[in-house]
């Protein structure tokens, strides 16, 4: 992938240990699940303040071109749930939940959805949620690719039941048929077949909001969720701060050995980011959570780790990014499925760190990293937000890295430059 120099953003240096309080936006995952439920409900509802990027515009419109009417209000965004109906058009962009979730609300639709999205997108996996709809009684023209672009030719309604899906690739196959499930007429039985599901904590997040919502949901056989059919009830809904867009400036603080205050962390919560406080712990950290957030205060050297990433793989760019920087190796496992995310970030990371002068090898479900001195370098993200993270973390103690398409991070997190300027003004200012 080639660069030109003016789209590269020369990464800040810390000039001393960060000291800084921060405040990450909403939570994408809850603001989209959120989104999608008030679509599927028996009356408006509001989701309040929801994270306001690229992901979660891309679903706003989805559900706006299947019916539903969206508008700004002072707390956030005002959902009324209207009649399923087509024609019409849905761009995924690269974003997973929009991509995987909608389709099985299309199909409740009366008539066509035509899905599309960004280039990357049409690479990323999309058979085994295309196939389960097929099974449960959908009717989708894709020429045979399995994924984008395709075509979902809405009935009005699903008659659902029980389907079988190999979800290895991605939590959100099972996350998307479970969220829509309730409004099928016979409701949806998945069962898993395969390698272990990863991101499981994801699906975990699927199954309390439903049922904060009214949903019957049994989780209580291995492998297998089942949704009963009915009504999802109209909830508003308050976003928690996005708990994994808080982990390159708890990285900020771990790497310059200073001290960052991510403000509003949830003292008990269902995203998989909060394991960021027992991993950062692990690679030395000092973490602890009250009443006004968590604070991460970083230790005088890093330590490596041994992990297992399945759960939290989103994580693992900035993880890595750490690591690079220990005083011991580290090795990240149970991360194969992310070759299938925005870019395949094992080979990505491997190709950036070795770039730096980093030592990198993929192995067959992850990352073998042992530090080395890095020097700065030009640093690719191929259009993938988490990568752009890692290398900030990167720049803020190696001179001289500069990062490509640093606008990639409005995937997630709309003003992260002005937020980490932000937080390095703070420290200067200290």
């Amino acid at each position: 992938m080639g660069s030109q120099t003016s789209d590269l953003w020369p990464a800040p240096l810390a000039s001393t240990a960060v000291d800084a309080d921060v405040r990450v936006p909403g939570s994408k995952s809850i603001t989209n699940r959120a989104l999608l439920l008030a679509a599927l409900a028996d009356g408006p509802s509001v989701v309040g303040e929801p994270l306001r990027a690229r992901d979660t515009s891309l679903m706003v419109g989805a559900l706006q071109a299947l019916g539903t009417r969206i508008e700004e209000a002072p707390e956030g965004w005002r959902v009324s749930p209207g009649p399923l109906r087509g024609p019409g058009a849905v761009d995924c962009g690269l974003a997973g939940t929009v991509m995987r979730f909608v389709p099985p609300v299309a199909v409740l639709a009366q008539g066509d959805i035509d899905f599309d999205g960004d280039p990357r997108a049409r690479q990323r996996p999309m058979g085994p949620i295309l196939d389960a709809l097929r099974d449960l009684g959908g009717t989708i023209d894709d020429g045979g690719r399995n994924a984008l672009p395709f075509t979902v030719r809405g009935a009005g309604s699903m008659p659902g039941g029980k389907v079988e899906m190999d979800a290895s690739s991605s939590s959100q196959f099972v996350s998307a048929l479970l969220l829509a499930g309730a409004r099928y007429d016979d409701g949806v039985t998945v069962h898993h077949v395969g390698k272990p599901v990863p991101s499981l904590p994801h699906i975990e997040m699927t199954v309390g909001m439903l049922r904060e919502r009214g949903v019957q949901v049994d989780d209580g056989d291995p492998h297998t969720w089942r949704v009963k059919p009915g009504a999802v009830r109209a909830l508003d809904t308050e976003v928690e701060p996005d708990l994994s867009n808080a982990a390159p400036f708890l990285a900020a603080g771990l790497v310059t050995g200073g001290r960052v205050r991510v403000l509003g962390w949830p003292e008990t919560t269902s995203q998989p980011g909060d394991l960021l406080r027992e991993i950062f712990g692990l690679m030395g950290a000092h973490v602890r959570v009250d009443s006004e957030g968590l604070t991460l205060r970083g230790p005088d050297t890093i330590a490596g780790v041994d992990l297992d990433l399945h759960d939290v793989s989103e994580l693992t760019p900035v993880i890595a990014a750490v690591a690079a920087l220990a005083t011991e190796p580290s090795h990240l496992r149970g991360i194969a499925h992310i070759r299938g995310h925005e870019t395949d970030r094992l080979a990505a990371l491997a190709s950036e760190l070795n770039r730096l002068g980093g030592d990198v090898r993929e192995t067959d479900d992850g990352l073998e990293i042992r530090p080395r001195p890095l020097r700065g370098a030009d640093f690719r993200t191929y259009h993938d937000h988490r990568m752009a993270h890692a290398g900030a973390v990167l720049g803020l103690v190696v001179p001289g890295v500069r990062i490509e398409d640093i606008a990639t991070t409005s995937k997630t997190l709309p003003d992260f430059t002005g937020m980490w300027t932000s937080m390095l003004n703070r420290e200067a200012a200290a």
